[in-house]
């Protein structure tokens, strides 16, 4: 897929990326380059690979899912300007 200086100025802005117009060409050959690497994986034949998170095999640690006060509640309190009853006090945003 080959990219303009038109497709580079409409990619920059959306990304609200300033890239200056002698800079553009450039930078359509760089991203045109990308996108037939891009179009090449889709070549290949995936259909008996299985999906996976990671290329090597690993387990993930599960832990037991328990509520906790992390541990130390006054260093966490500590910075807090006002607090009461071990929470922090804010102010009331919703009437």
């Amino acid at each position: 897929m080959a990219l303009d200086k038109t497709t580079v100025a409409n990619i920059a802005s959306l990304a609200r990326l300033e890239v200056a117009p002698e800079q553009q060409e450039a930078l359509a050959g760089e991203l045109s380059g990308i996108l037939t690497w891009i179009e090449q994986l889709s070549e290949v034949d995936t259909r008996t690979v299985a999906p996976m998170t990671c290329v090597a095999d690993l387990a993930l640690a599960w832990r037991e899912d328990a509520v906790t006060d992390g541990g130390y509640p006054t260093r966490v309190l500590a910075n807090a300007p006002e607090q009461q009853d071990g929470c922090y006090v804010v102010p009331k945003v919703v009437e």
